[in-house]
């Protein structure tokens, strides 16, 4: 069975947001093995330096490194990273699922993620260029993980 493992960079707050990630995790649990680790999101007002903003990178960076675990496959998510269509997405879940290896998902700060991370990562992925809210991002993740599960099943869902 699939094992996939979000790390995600702060807490989802909102009952609607919650809701939907119950609701996704539920659907997914004849497919997969679905793991939500939460890291502490750190403050960092506008007026922050450079420097400031860096140093809260590095420590939520530090924070998801410390979670990692060696024999997964890291994907990143990052606006800058590879682009794929969910078919493509669905292909290479189903290749690590067949292989045996656990898929992790890192969703960083409002900053991003730290480069440390980035270096770690398979893949960096990218959903689009556009900004998204940390908190809905997550919920569209995990629709299309199991977007994903469905099409590599060959598994009727909408397109």
């Amino acid at each position: 069975m699939l094992q996939v493992r979000i790390i995600a960079v702060g807490k989802l707050k909102e009952n609607y947001f919650l809701a939907a990630q119950a609701e996704y995790v539920k659907r997914l649990k004849p497919y997969a093995k679905v793991e939500i680790t939460e890291v502490p999101d750190l403050p960092c007002p506008d007026n922050y330096s450079p420097a400031q903003e860096e140093q809260v990178i590095k420590a939520e960076g530090e924070a998801i490194l410390r979670r990692l675990q060696s024999h997964e496959f890291l994907i990143a998510l990052d606006r800058n990273g590879e682009q794929m269509s969910s078919v493509e997405f669905a292909e290479l879940i189903r290749e690590k699922e067949t292989l045996g290896l656990p898929v992790s998902l890192v969703i960083g700060g409002s900053m991003g993620l730290a480069d440390e991370v980035l270096s770690k990562a398979n893949l960096k992925l990218s959903f689009s260029k556009l900004t998204f809210p940390h908190q809905l991002f997550r919920v569209v993740l995990l629709e299309q993980v199991y977007r994903a599960c469905k099409i590599s099943r060959g598994e009727r869902y909408h397109k």
